[in-house]
């Protein structure tokens, strides 16, 4: 009797477009593993990410706003739960791999530390000497070494695809360097480039939300932007009688499907105007292939400098964020100065490399309450991990 992946092995191969990732075309793992029976390789992976350490973390780490100011704001998981929802569904749209999507959202931000990106600044400005600090990257440590599951190697073996999807991740705040060590295959998949575009979808409308719920936006300011004012018009046409509230939020998701319809449809014209029919057409020539039309980004750009000027550096954001990095600095420092501070297996880690790589590991895998919570002992004179 034929396994249950082999069938849906199958099923791929006749409902998704030729030029999407089939999870039988896999180009593996690092190291050989049996098969599971009934999971393909990529929904194998989903579930290896959402059962590490390392993702259930993100539920107390910093997106935009500290977790300790309210149950309300996005957090580091929920921004990437929002982030996996679009990616299943762009894949869907678009024909192609959805459980490959949806593995490379649920992992592209694993390596994150805490507070934000105010702490992976502060954290690359301490590591400058050792090559910086960079969340994809992180991201990319985190689940082929870090990860401690398994008996005969370190990390999660993931497929090579959601690899390659981690460590090619780029939005305005991503742009990992490249890595000589990481074999590229060319462009990166169709099923990688959606999680790049959905991240960005994702953050413009929950950091939107956020900043509305925090006060800090309001109607008017709102409507001095083009996309957000073509959006609001439309619903306020549909819904005149709604209360100001109901139509935020249903302008917010509306933003949303306007994005979403901007993106296939250019996405569609690209891969018509390529040329593209196969994997390997993507490979060669599918730079830049999952897209917003010109004009779409024209009007993205206005929200996200709108947002950084309003919301990113708000002087109430700014000044927590700043706390967040007087604190990775001190637990810096203070582990620089003296190992013993450190887990007995970032210690080890030291004393055999020297390199303060392993300290910067330690601190990004904290949550901001823990950090926290470790300069104060540090502070008291306390130790222990």
């Amino acid at each position: 009797m034929k396994c249950l992946r082999r069938i849906l092995e199958e099923q791929e191969e006749k409902v998704l477009v030729p030029y999407a990732q089939l999870s039988s075309k896999s180009l593996g793992r690092e190291y050989p593993e049996e098969e599971c029976p009934f999971r393909t390789c990529f929904y194998r992976d989903v579930g290896r990410i959402i059962h590490s350490m390392s993702f259930r973390l993100l539920e107390y780490k910093t997106q935009v706003f500290m977790n300790s100011e309210g149950d309300y704001y996005r957090t580091r998981l929920t921004h990437t739960l929002e982030v996996a929802q679009m990616s299943i569904g762009l894949a869907r749209i678009l024909g192609v791999n959805q459980d490959l999507s949806h593995a490379i959202a649920l992992a592209h931000d694993l390596g994150h530390p805490p507070f934000g990106h105010a702490g992976e600044e502060v954290l690359d400005e301490l590591m400058r000497d050792e090559g910086g600090f960079e969340h994809n990257l992180q991201s990319y440590r985190v689940v082929t070494y870090l990860e401690e599951r398994y008996p005969n190697f370190h990390g999660l073996n993931l497929s090579y695809e959601v690899l390659e999807g981690i460590r090619t991740h780029t939005t305005e705040y991503d742009n990992p360097k490249d890595d000589p060590n990481f074999k590229s295959r060319g462009f990166p998949t169709i099923e990688a480039q959606i999680v790049n575009c959905a991240d960005e979808i994702a953050y413009i409308n929950h950091d939107l939300d956020d900043g509305i719920h925090w006060g800090m936006l309001d109607t008017d300011m709102l409507l001095k932007l083009e996309l957000w004012r073509e959006v609001w018009d439309r619903v306020e046409e549909g819904m005149p009688f709604a209360t100001e509230r109901i139509k935020r939020i249903r302008t917010i998701s509306e933003l949303i499907g306007v994005l979403i319809d901007d993106l296939q449809r250019e996405t569609r014209r690209r891969i018509e105007e390529l040329g593209i029919k196969s994997l390997q057409d993507v490979r060669e020539r599918g730079e830049g292939l999952v897209s917003f039309s010109s004009e779409t980004k024209r009007k993205m750009g206005e929200v996200k400098n709108f947002l950084l000027a309003n919301v990113y550096h708000h002087p109430d954001v700014r000044r927590k964020m700043r706390e967040g990095q007087e604190i990775i600095r001190a637990l810096f420092e203070a582990y620089v100065k003296d190992p013993k501070l450190l887990p007995d297996k970032y210690r080890e880690r030291l004393e055999r490399d020297g390199s303060k790589r392993n300290i910067a590991d330690y601190i990004a895998g904290m949550t901001d309450r823990f950090a926290i919570a470790k300069y104060r002992e540090l502070a008291k004179g306390g130790k222990g991990s």
